[in-house]
């Protein structure tokens, strides 16, 4: 049961802002130490830092020598190019002050964000009456299923044609399907609605136990025969299971409500 599918996303146009939160405040502030000097410009240990993060991720203060000095070298040619005289005159092209001020603004609001997140914390009610919440949304039934994939409905027609002459589905798919089920006589397991694309889930439902598609559906992946072999009630994960994306989810929502607050607030 794909338990969180369609709701973990709330505010999901803020995606772009707080996928990168975490990431974005330092764990702690520390003195920064000047570690070179180019053309008159320190560049300190915070700096060294954050380049590393961006070029290696969490793995940037575990780097090798070898990684280190191939690193310290990209940086110290940034600063050497950005240092030159033209580079003032550049400064004041306006598509490069444009980029300089998005990034600036960007590298900010995934600052101001990563505190929110970082001082935001979900109440024991709050994480019930979502997972509640949850369970109410999720469907109601899951479905085990088989099907053939086929490029054409001509093709898809020809095979329904033959199952109603008596032809085995599950031969059929190891022999005619274009699917990575195909080999496995086209088993997809048991699935929630809503974990299949909306067509192929709609078919599913509208079929009986053990009764086969009449009419193929079609989806971006071609074209879908479908055997429904069972069906059973969808059981509830337990709250303990997905309490971490619980979690996220009231955060997030909190955070849409401040973002939204902010966006009331805000003037021209």
């Amino acid at each position: 049961m794909d338990f969180m599918n369609g709701s973990r996303v709330r505010g999901a146009r803020l995606a772009s802002i707080s996928l990168l939160a975490a990431g974005a405040l330092a764990s702690g502030l520390t003195a920064a130490e000047t570690i070179f000097t180019i053309n008159g410009t320190d560049v300190d240990s915070a700096v060294v830092d954050i380049y590393f993060e961006s070029r290696l991720g969490e793995q940037g203060g575990a780097a090798t020598p070898e990684q280190r000095e191939a690193l310290m070298s990209e940086l110290r040619d940034i600063y050497i190019l950005s240092t030159q005289d033209s580079a003032k005159a550049l400064a004041e092209n306006p598509r490069v002050a444009a980029q300089i001020e998005l990034q600036t603004f960007g590298i900010l609001a995934q600052a101001v964000a990563g505190e929110f997140f970082a001082n935001s914390t979900a109440s024991e009610e709050e994480i019930l009456a979502e997972y509640n919440n949850q369970v109410e949304l999720a469907p109601p039934l899951q479905f085990k299923a088989r099907h053939i994939l086929v490029a054409s409905q001509g093709e898809a027609v020809a095979i329904i044609a033959q199952l109603n002459e008596g032809a085995d589905f599950e031969e059929l798919a190891k022999e005619k399907s274009t699917g990575p089920s195909g080999p496995n006589g086209g088993d997809l397991g048991w699935f929630s609605p809503n974990q299949m694309v909306e067509p192929f889930s709609n078919a599913v439902q509208a079929l009986e136990d053990g009764q086969y598609s009449s009419t193929p559906t079609q989806t971006q992946f071609g074209w879908h025969i479908i055997l429904r072999e069972d069906s059973r009630e969808s059981e509830a994960p337990t709250l303990d299971s997905v309490r971490e994306n619980i979690i996220q989810v009231v955060q997030q929502s909190k955070f849409t409500d401040y973002l939204d607050a902010l966006r009331e607030k805000a003037t021209q």
